[in-house]
C-alpha cells in the first residue's frame, strides 16, 4: 500500500475528529488571512486617501478628526472657515491647486459634499464617468459608484437632503402616528389645565379685589409665562423651517462616478453654493468646511501651514502627518488581534497534536504489524507526519477559500461602513508566510508523536 493511500484509509476511517482538525485549522487560517487583507485595505486606503493634498486647512480641533472628515468622510467636521481664505491661499502663489469643501449634509447617511468639479481632474486626472457628466450648476450632483449602488441612484433621478448624517425616515410610520397622538393628547391636557388656571384666576380676582398687588404679580408670571411659550413656539418653527430649507432644495443626478476604491465612492457631490443656497447665506458671511491644498514646493507648504496655523480658530495640518497617527493607532489595535490570531493557532495546533496523539495510540497495533511485514521506519515516520500535514494543508486551503469568500460578501458593506477596501482577488501582504507558518506548525504538532512510535521496537508496539 502507498503511503497517501494509507494516510487517506487513516484519515476516512476517524471521519470526526479529522473533520474537527480540519475546522480548527480552518478557522484559524481564515481569521489570519481576513486580518492581513484589512490590514492592507486600512494602509492602502490611508495612503491613497489624500491624493497629492499634502496640506488641510479647517477649524481649530483634532488634526485626526479634521483630515479624516475632509477625505475619509469619516466622523463630523471640526468647524467652519471664512470662505475668503480660499480665495487668499489661490493668489498666493504657493499653491499649485487649492480647494475648498463643505460638508454637513446627508442623503439617507451618505455624505453631500460642495466642491469644484475641478477637484476630479486634480485628483484622479482623467478618468471616464461610469454614466452621465460632471455637474456644474446649483443643484446637480454627481454620485460616487458606492453611493449609487447603495441608495440605486441614477441619472435624472432627484432627491432632497437631510441635515447632518442621518438615515431616511418614514413620515408613515405607525410609531409617528402614535407619538403625535401622544402629543395631541398632552397638548390637549395642557390646555384643559391652562382653562382651570385661568378661571381660578378670576375667581380669585372676583373674590379679592382688594389686593392689586397680588393680581399685578399673578399678570407678570402669565406674562413670563407667555413669552417663554411664544420662544418654544418661535424655537419650533426656527427648526420645522430649517428642515423645510433642506427638504426644499432638490438635487438632480447628472452623472455617476467610476469605482476610484477611495472614500469619494461614498460621496454625493455638488457645488460649494448649494450649502450657502440652503441656508441663505449671503456672501459676505459664507463659510466653507475645509480647504485641500495640493502645494507649489515644500517651502510653500511650509510657509503656509505656518502662516495659517498662526490665525485664531484656524488649523493647517499637514495630511500625511494626521494619518500617519491614525495609522499607528490602527496598529495598535492590531497587534492586539494578532495575540487573539496568535491564541487560535496554538489552540489549532493543540487540536491537531491530540487528534495525531489519538490517531497513533489507537493504531499502535497496526503500525507494529507493518513493521513485522517488512515496513521500514521511514516510511512509518512519513505516513504519520504526511497525515499531520494533508490535515494542515486541507485546513489551509478551505481557509483561504472561506477567507475569500467571506471578503467577497463583505466587502461592500465593509468599504461602505468603513471605508476599508477588501481585494479578494490578491495575495495579500505576509499570506506567502502564513501558508508557510501553518505548513510547519502542522510538521511540527505531527513530528513529536511520529517520532515516538519510530523509536519504538515493533515486538513492543504489537504487544501494546
Amino acid at each position: 500500500m502507498s503511503g497517501w493511500k494509507y494516510v487517506w484509509s487513516n484519515m476516512k476511517h476517524r471521519g470526526f475528529l479529522t473533520v474537527l482538525t480540519i475546522i480548527a485549522v480552518t478557522v484559524t487560517v481564515a481569521l489570519f488571512s481576513l486580518l492581513l487583507m484589512s490590514r492592507d485595505g486600512v494602509e492602502q486606503g490611508a495612503k491613497k486617501g489624500y491624493g497629492p493634498f499634502e496640506l488641510t486647512i479647517g477649524a481649530d480641533g483634532s488634526e485626526s478628526q479634521l483630515v479624516l472628515n475632509t477625505f475619509y468622510r469619516v466622523g463630523a467636521p471640526t468647524g467652519n472657515i471664512p470662505h475668503r481664505l480660499l480665495e487668499e491661499i489661490r493668489e498666493s502663489g504657493e499653491a499649485e491647486a487649492a480647494f475648498g469643501m463643505t460638508t454637513g449634509d446627508s442623503h439617507n447617511g451618505y455624505p453631500i459634499v460642495g466642491i469644484d468639479p475641478a477637484y476630479f481632474l486634480t485628483r484622479y486626472e482623467d478618468r471616464s464617468l461610469a454614466a452621465g457628466k460632471l455637474y456644474g450648476g446649483l443643484g446637480e450632483v454627481t454620485v460616487g459608484a458606492a453611493a449609487a449602488k447603495a441608495l440605486n441612484l441614477k441619472v435624472g433621478d432627484t432627491f432632497s437632503g437631510a441635515h447632518g448624517l442621518v438615515a431616511h425616515v418614514d413620515l408613515n410610520d405607525d410609531s409617528a402616528e402614535g407619538h403625535d397622538e401622544a402629543a395631541e393628547d398632552e397638548h390637549h391636557a395642557e390646555d384643559e389645565h391652562h382653562a382651570g388656571e385661568e378661571h381660578s384666576t378670576t375667581d380669585e380676582h372676583h373674590a379679592g379685589g382688594e389686593h392689586p398687588a397680588a393680581d399685578e404679580q399673578h399678570a407678570d408670571e402669565e406674562h413670563v409665562g407667555e413669552g417663554a411659550h411664544d420662544s418654544e413656539q418661535s424655537g419650533s418653527v426656527h427648526s420645522d423651517h430649517h428642515g423645510d430649507a433642506h427638504a426644499s432644495f432638490i438635487y438632480t443626478v447628472v452623472g455617476i462616478l467610476p469605482r476610484l476604491n477611495t472614500a469619494d465612492d461614498r460621496a454625493i457631490f455638488t457645488t460649494m453654493e448649494y450649502a450657502w443656497a440652503v441656508h441663505d447665506t449671503d456672501e459676505a458671511h459664507r463659510e466653507i468646511t475645509a480647504i485641500m491644498i495640493k502645494p507649489e514646493s515644500l517651502m510653500g507648504a511650509q510657509s503656509l501651514k505656518l502662516k495659517y496655523d498662526a490665525l485664531d480658530n484656524i488649523q493647517a495640518v499637514y495630511s500625511s502627518k494626521a494619518v500617519a497617527d491614525v495609522l499607528n493607532v490602527v496598529d495598535s489595535g492590531s497587534q492586539l488581534l494578532l495575540i487573539v490570531m496568535m491564541i487560535c493557532a496554538l489552540l489549532a495546533a493543540s487540536t491537531l497534536l491530540l487528534a495525531l496523539m489519538s490517531s497513533i495510540q489507537e493504531r499502535k497495533r497496526d503500525v507494529g504489524l507493518l513493521r513485522l511485514i517488512g515496513k521500514s521506519r521511514s516510511y512509518i515516520l512519513a505516513c504519520l507526519i504526511g497525515e499531520g500535514v494533508a490535515l494542515t494543508a486541507a485546513g489551509v486551503v478551505i481557509g483561504f477559500a472561506a477567507s475569500r469568500l467571506a471578503a467577497w460578501w463583505l466587502g461592500d458593506y465593509m468599504f461602505t461602513q468603513t471605508g476599508v477596501q477588501l481585494q479578494p482577488m490578491q495575495m495579500a501582504t505576509n499570506e506567502w508566510q502564513l501558508i508557510a507558518a501553518a505548513l510547519l506548525l502542522g510538521i511540527a504538532a505531527s513530528a513529536g508523536p511520529a517520532f515516538r512510535v519510530y523509536r519504538t521496537d515493533a515486538l513492543t508496539l504489537f504487544r501494546n
